[in-house]
Protein backbone atom coordinates (compact mmCIF):
# COMPACT_ATOMS: atom_id res chain seq x y z
CA UNK A 1 0.00 0.00 0.00
CA UNK A 2 1.09 4.14 -0.46
CA UNK A 3 1.60 5.86 2.90
CA UNK A 4 0.50 9.64 1.32
CA UNK A 5 3.37 10.81 4.30
CA UNK A 6 6.27 8.77 3.51
CA UNK A 7 9.16 9.35 1.55
CA UNK A 8 8.31 7.47 -1.13
CA UNK A 9 5.03 9.36 -2.40
CA UNK A 10 6.03 12.38 -1.96
CA UNK A 11 6.64 13.16 -5.86
CA UNK A 12 2.75 11.82 -6.48
CA UNK A 13 0.16 14.19 -7.18
CA UNK A 14 -2.81 14.36 -4.33
CA UNK A 15 -5.16 14.02 -7.21
CA UNK A 16 -3.14 10.87 -8.77
CA UNK A 17 -4.75 7.49 -8.84
CA UNK A 18 -2.17 4.70 -7.97
CA UNK A 19 -3.17 0.68 -7.50
CA UNK A 20 -1.91 -0.32 -4.20
CA UNK A 21 -0.38 -3.55 -6.77
CA UNK A 22 1.83 -0.27 -8.61
CA UNK A 23 4.89 0.10 -7.43
CA UNK A 24 6.50 3.38 -8.04
CA UNK A 25 10.33 4.47 -7.58
CA UNK A 26 10.27 6.70 -4.97
CA UNK A 27 12.64 8.72 -7.24
CA UNK A 28 9.78 8.89 -9.82
CA UNK A 29 7.26 11.87 -10.39
CA UNK A 30 3.37 11.20 -11.00
CA UNK A 31 1.69 14.38 -11.99
CA UNK A 32 -1.89 15.31 -11.33
CA UNK A 33 -4.63 13.01 -12.51
CA UNK A 34 -2.34 10.53 -13.49
CA UNK A 35 -3.61 6.74 -13.35
CA UNK A 36 -1.62 4.00 -12.47
CA UNK A 37 -3.26 0.00 -12.98
CA UNK A 38 -2.56 -2.62 -11.62
CA UNK A 39 1.05 -4.15 -11.95
CA UNK A 40 2.57 -1.19 -13.37
CA UNK A 41 6.20 -1.18 -12.85
CA UNK A 42 8.57 2.22 -13.01
CA UNK A 43 11.68 3.24 -12.82
CA UNK A 44 13.91 5.81 -11.60
CA UNK A 45 13.57 9.04 -12.24
CA UNK A 46 10.58 8.28 -14.97
CA UNK A 47 8.87 11.43 -14.97
CA UNK A 48 4.88 11.04 -15.63
CA UNK A 49 3.39 13.97 -16.17
CA UNK A 50 -0.35 15.10 -16.13
CA UNK A 51 -3.28 13.30 -17.22
CA UNK A 52 -1.76 9.83 -18.47
CA UNK A 53 -3.31 6.72 -17.88
CA UNK A 54 -1.16 3.53 -17.69
CA UNK A 55 -2.28 0.03 -17.77
CA UNK A 56 -0.28 -3.37 -16.77
CA UNK A 57 1.02 -5.55 -16.53
CA UNK A 58 4.12 -2.88 -17.74
CA UNK A 59 7.09 -2.29 -16.94
CA UNK A 60 8.39 1.28 -17.50
CA UNK A 61 12.20 1.85 -17.36
CA UNK A 62 14.16 4.52 -15.88
CA UNK A 63 14.58 8.46 -16.89
CA UNK A 64 11.92 8.11 -19.18
CA UNK A 65 9.69 11.22 -19.95
CA UNK A 66 5.97 10.61 -20.63
CA UNK A 67 3.73 13.79 -21.52
CA UNK A 68 0.22 14.56 -21.00
CA UNK A 69 -2.98 12.33 -22.54
CA UNK A 70 -0.77 9.83 -23.55
CA UNK A 71 -1.93 6.12 -22.74
CA UNK A 72 0.36 2.94 -22.01
CA UNK A 73 -0.60 -0.48 -21.98
CA UNK A 74 -4.10 -0.54 -22.75
CA UNK A 75 -5.62 -3.38 -24.36
CA UNK A 76 -5.44 -3.76 -27.91
CA UNK A 77 -7.89 -2.82 -30.20
CA UNK A 78 -7.39 -6.07 -32.41
CA UNK A 79 -10.42 -8.05 -32.33
CA UNK A 80 -8.92 -10.92 -31.64
CA UNK A 81 -7.72 -10.24 -27.93
CA UNK A 82 -9.94 -11.29 -25.37
CA UNK A 83 -8.40 -10.04 -22.64
CA UNK A 84 -5.64 -12.67 -22.35
CA UNK A 85 -2.50 -11.56 -19.95
CA UNK A 86 0.02 -9.88 -22.22
CA UNK A 87 2.39 -7.00 -21.36
CA UNK A 88 4.36 -3.43 -21.90
CA UNK A 89 7.94 -3.23 -21.35
CA UNK A 90 9.26 0.15 -21.58
CA UNK A 91 12.99 0.79 -21.62
CA UNK A 92 15.57 3.67 -20.43
CA UNK A 93 15.99 7.31 -21.69
CA UNK A 94 12.46 7.47 -23.64
CA UNK A 95 10.40 10.32 -24.41
CA UNK A 96 6.99 9.76 -24.96
CA UNK A 97 4.92 13.20 -26.39
CA UNK A 98 1.48 14.12 -25.98
CA UNK A 99 -1.12 11.70 -27.00
CA UNK A 100 0.78 8.69 -28.06
CA UNK A 101 -0.72 5.16 -27.40
CA UNK A 102 1.39 2.41 -26.91
CA UNK A 103 -1.31 -1.09 -26.59
CA UNK A 104 0.09 -4.03 -25.19
CA UNK A 105 0.53 -7.54 -26.42
CA UNK A 106 -1.32 -10.35 -27.69
CA UNK A 107 -1.56 -13.80 -27.18
CA UNK A 108 -1.25 -14.41 -31.33
CA UNK A 109 1.99 -11.93 -31.69
CA UNK A 110 3.99 -13.27 -28.87
CA UNK A 111 2.27 -11.05 -26.16
CA UNK A 112 4.70 -8.24 -25.66
CA UNK A 113 4.59 -4.61 -27.04
CA UNK A 114 8.17 -3.47 -26.22
CA UNK A 115 9.94 0.00 -26.76
CA UNK A 116 13.79 0.07 -26.34
CA UNK A 117 15.91 3.30 -25.52
CA UNK A 118 16.28 6.36 -25.64
CA UNK A 119 13.54 6.57 -28.59
CA UNK A 120 11.45 9.92 -29.29
CA UNK A 121 7.63 9.52 -29.96
CA UNK A 122 6.39 12.69 -30.78
CA UNK A 123 3.17 14.10 -30.63
CA UNK A 124 -0.25 11.49 -32.05
CA UNK A 125 1.79 8.10 -32.98
CA UNK A 126 0.33 4.72 -32.27
CA UNK A 127 1.88 2.17 -31.44
CA UNK A 128 0.17 -1.30 -31.97
CA UNK A 129 -0.33 -4.64 -30.33
CA UNK A 130 3.33 -6.46 -30.58
CA UNK A 131 5.02 -3.89 -32.01
CA UNK A 132 8.62 -3.86 -30.91
CA UNK A 133 10.77 -0.81 -31.42
CA UNK A 134 14.20 -1.19 -31.08
CA UNK A 135 16.79 1.90 -30.14
CA UNK A 136 17.29 5.52 -30.79
CA UNK A 137 15.19 5.36 -33.25
CA UNK A 138 12.55 8.94 -33.99
CA UNK A 139 8.62 8.42 -34.31
CA UNK A 140 7.47 11.44 -35.50
CA UNK A 141 3.94 13.17 -35.42
CA UNK A 142 1.03 11.02 -36.29
CA UNK A 143 3.05 7.97 -37.35
CA UNK A 144 0.90 4.78 -36.93
CA UNK A 145 2.00 1.53 -36.77
CA UNK A 146 -0.35 -1.56 -36.80
CA UNK A 147 -0.02 -4.61 -35.23
CA UNK A 148 3.49 -6.49 -35.40
CA UNK A 149 5.38 -4.38 -36.95
CA UNK A 150 9.20 -4.30 -35.96
CA UNK A 151 11.27 -0.98 -35.88
CA UNK A 152 15.38 -1.61 -36.11
CA UNK A 153 17.71 0.75 -34.40
CA UNK A 154 18.26 4.65 -35.38
CA UNK A 155 15.15 4.40 -37.77
CA UNK A 156 13.34 7.70 -38.68
CA UNK A 157 9.97 7.60 -39.50
CA UNK A 158 8.16 10.58 -41.05
CA UNK A 159 5.42 12.12 -40.03
CA UNK A 160 1.98 10.92 -40.47
CA UNK A 161 2.93 7.78 -42.15
CA UNK A 162 1.49 4.50 -42.07
CA UNK A 163 3.08 1.18 -41.57
CA UNK A 164 1.23 -2.14 -42.28
CA UNK A 165 1.22 -4.73 -39.35
CA UNK A 166 3.97 -7.30 -40.00
CA UNK A 167 6.40 -5.25 -41.73
CA UNK A 168 10.00 -4.55 -40.95
CA UNK A 169 11.73 -1.09 -40.98
CA UNK A 170 15.58 -1.75 -41.14
CA UNK A 171 18.33 -0.29 -39.23
CA UNK A 172 19.28 3.71 -39.85
CA UNK A 173 16.48 3.59 -42.60
CA UNK A 174 14.71 7.05 -43.00
CA UNK A 175 11.07 7.00 -44.05
CA UNK A 176 9.44 10.12 -45.60
CA UNK A 177 6.46 11.87 -44.18
CA UNK A 178 2.89 10.71 -45.74
CA UNK A 179 4.82 7.42 -46.68
CA UNK A 180 2.37 4.48 -46.77
CA UNK A 181 4.92 0.98 -45.85
CA UNK A 182 3.20 -1.99 -47.15
CA UNK A 183 6.44 -3.73 -47.30
CA UNK A 184 9.54 -4.16 -45.50
CA UNK A 185 11.82 -1.06 -45.65
CA UNK A 186 15.89 -1.51 -46.30
CA UNK A 187 18.36 -0.60 -43.51
CA UNK A 188 20.20 2.52 -44.35
CA UNK A 189 17.63 3.67 -47.02
CA UNK A 190 16.21 6.60 -47.49
CA UNK A 191 12.36 5.45 -48.41
CA UNK A 192 9.51 8.42 -49.52
CA UNK A 193 6.01 8.09 -51.02
CA UNK A 194 5.90 10.48 -54.06
CA UNK A 195 2.97 8.95 -55.57
CA UNK A 196 4.63 5.92 -55.33
CA UNK A 197 6.41 4.76 -52.39
CA UNK A 198 10.07 3.69 -52.96
CA UNK A 199 13.18 3.27 -52.08
CA UNK A 200 15.72 6.16 -53.25
CA UNK A 201 19.03 4.59 -51.98
CA UNK A 202 21.18 5.08 -48.83
CA UNK A 203 20.56 7.53 -45.90
CA UNK A 204 23.82 8.83 -46.51
CA UNK A 205 23.58 12.21 -44.22
CA UNK A 206 22.71 9.80 -41.25
CA UNK A 207 25.26 7.08 -41.52
CA UNK A 208 27.93 10.04 -42.04
CA UNK A 209 26.67 11.22 -38.53
CA UNK A 210 26.74 8.06 -37.23
CA UNK A 211 30.27 7.12 -37.80
CA UNK A 212 29.63 4.95 -41.10
CA UNK A 213 32.87 5.15 -43.46
CA UNK A 214 33.19 6.74 -47.28
CA UNK A 215 34.23 2.79 -48.01
CA UNK A 216 31.23 1.41 -46.26
CA UNK A 217 28.49 4.03 -47.40
CA UNK A 218 30.05 3.76 -51.06
CA UNK A 219 29.59 0.03 -50.64
CA UNK A 220 25.77 1.00 -50.00
CA UNK A 221 25.38 3.31 -52.49
CA UNK A 222 26.43 0.93 -55.16
CA UNK A 223 24.16 -1.63 -53.71
CA UNK A 224 21.24 0.39 -53.60
CA UNK A 225 21.96 1.42 -57.18
CA UNK A 226 21.62 -2.59 -58.38
CA UNK A 227 18.44 -3.29 -56.28
CA UNK A 228 17.10 -0.28 -58.08
CA UNK A 229 18.09 -0.82 -61.50
CA UNK A 230 15.25 -2.22 -63.81
CA UNK A 231 17.58 -4.71 -65.50
CA UNK A 232 18.37 -6.54 -62.71
CA UNK A 233 15.76 -8.90 -60.34
CA UNK A 234 16.74 -9.27 -56.82
CA UNK A 235 18.29 -12.37 -57.21
CA UNK A 236 20.61 -10.81 -59.59
CA UNK A 237 21.22 -7.72 -57.61
CA UNK A 238 21.78 -9.37 -54.28
CA UNK A 239 24.79 -12.00 -56.63
CA UNK A 240 26.46 -8.82 -57.79
CA UNK A 241 26.74 -7.30 -54.36
CA UNK A 242 28.24 -10.39 -53.20
CA UNK A 243 30.59 -10.73 -56.36
CA UNK A 244 31.78 -7.26 -56.55
CA UNK A 245 31.69 -5.81 -53.22
CA UNK A 246 34.23 -6.82 -49.99
CA UNK A 247 31.87 -8.36 -47.23
CA UNK A 248 31.37 -5.56 -44.62
CA UNK A 249 28.78 -5.50 -41.33
CA UNK A 250 26.60 -3.05 -42.88
CA UNK A 251 26.50 -4.84 -46.32
CA UNK A 252 26.18 -8.24 -44.82
CA UNK A 253 23.24 -7.03 -42.84
CA UNK A 254 21.77 -5.37 -45.78
CA UNK A 255 22.01 -8.73 -47.46
CA UNK A 256 20.41 -10.53 -44.57
CA UNK A 257 17.73 -8.24 -44.35
CA UNK A 258 16.45 -8.98 -47.75
CA UNK A 259 16.95 -13.01 -47.44
CA UNK A 260 14.86 -12.65 -44.52
CA UNK A 261 12.30 -10.63 -45.71
CA UNK A 262 8.74 -12.45 -45.59
CA UNK A 263 6.69 -9.72 -47.40
CA UNK A 264 9.37 -8.74 -49.96
CA UNK A 265 10.92 -4.96 -49.15
CA UNK A 266 10.44 -1.49 -51.17
CA UNK A 267 13.00 -0.78 -53.92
Amino acid sequence: MYDRGSRVTRTIHPTAIVDPLARVDPTAELGPYTIVGAEVEIGARTRIMANVCLEGPTVIGEDNLVYPYSTVGLASQDKKYKGERTETRIGHRNTIREFVTIHRGTEGGGGITSLGNDNLLMAYAHVAHDVRIGHHTVIANGVTFAGHVTVEDWATVGAFTGVHQFCRIGQHAMIGGYSVILQDVLPFSVTSAERVTKAYGENKVGLERRGFTPQQISALHKAFRWLRDKKLNTTQAVEKMRAELPSDSALDQLLAFIQSSERGFIK
